[in-house]
């Protein structure tokens, strides 16, 4: 006499799927699944709705105990002195000339050093890896008194670069976490494709540049946004090397003491509408390029 085995689902769920074909369990399901999304939302969302109708409010208002939730007489009056006061048109041109720059410069070197530690396969690859990766433990802060002394006298060249866009985009060239995640999407990329190439007559440099990137669309999307976020919230670097181009970050810091609360909150929405404006536009592509090249079929 045979017994026969008992079927087990390939998908392992916190609630067994008995248990959500009852209505009961429906429910509780349901419920707990809108109050997690509602709570997530309040705590993402909140700051934001706090910030941005901070700006409509008049600074009495703004300050007063208990907070009111939506504006009592709403006014744009603090958006147009904040874009005046900070001059928030060339600090957004700044701004995007440093991104913009650091952006190029970043992934014309990722994506060479990737290819090359994924495709050329060069001797001690993975030791260089290994050594990039390892300096991703290093805290940014305890970099900044070396890249400071280093750019007030560029070795060799011997050239200062304060308050130039250089000082900005080249200690941005290299970036060990993108050069990680281009090389583990070069990996996933079939050798079949290179070796095809190759027959067809096709150098390294063409193979990048008609069959690697067109199909790293993905990922170079990803490592984009990386490298533009990096550039447009970092405040350090720019306080202290381009004092005389400031970026938004540091305009709005050093206007804040000289300007009323409700039109300080107002400049810093307007100046974080372009990241969120970036990632609501993008959201889709960060996900599907972190995704891309995990797994290998």
């Amino acid at each position: 006499m045979t017994m026969s085995k008992p079927v087990h689902s390939g998908t392992r769920t916190l609630i067994s799927p008995v248990r959500l074909n009852q209505p009961a369990g429906r429910r509780i399901y349901r419920a707990v699944l809108a109050l997690t999304l509602a709570v997530a939302t309040l705590v993402f969302i909140g700051p934001l709705y706090w910030m941005a109708t901070g700006g409509f409010k008049s600074s009495r208002e703004l300050i007063q105990t208990p907070p009111t939730l939506v504006p009592e007489h709403p006014s744009t009056h603090a958006f147009t002195e904040a874009w005046n006061r900070l001059d928030m048109g060339q600090l957004l041109l700044n701004t995007v000339v440093y991104a913009g720059g650091a952006l190029l410069l970043q992934l014309t070197f990722c994506v060479a050093a990737a290819y090359s530690l994924s495709k050329l396969r060069p001797i001690f690859g993975n030791v260089i890896l290994g050594m990039m990766l390892a300096s991703m433990m290093i805290p940014a802060a305890a970099l900044v008194i070396p890249q400071y002394l280093t750019v007030l006298d560029l070795p060799l060249i011997h050239v200062n670069l304060m308050n130039t866009p250089w000082v900005i985009w080249l200690p941005t060239v290299a970036n060990a976490f993108n050069v990680f995640l281009l090389k583990r999407f070069f990996d996933s990329i079939p050798n079949e494709l290179l070796d095809a190439a190759a027959i067809d007559g096709a150098g390294p440099l063409r193979t990048l540049r008609s069959v690697i990137l067109p199909l790293s669309r993905p990922i170079l999307g990803v490592v984009s946004i990386f490298g533009l976020v990096a550039v447009w919230k970092d405040f350090l670097w720019p306080l202290i090397t381009v004092p005389e181009h400031e970026t938004l970050n540091v305009g709005v810091n050093t206007a804040a003491t000289s300007m009323p609360q409700n039109t300080l909150i107002a400049g810093l929405f307007l100046a974080s509408i372009p990241t969120i404006a970036l990632f609501l536009v993008f959201q889709r592509n960060i996900m599907a390029g972190l995704t891309a090249g995990s797994l290998k079929g």
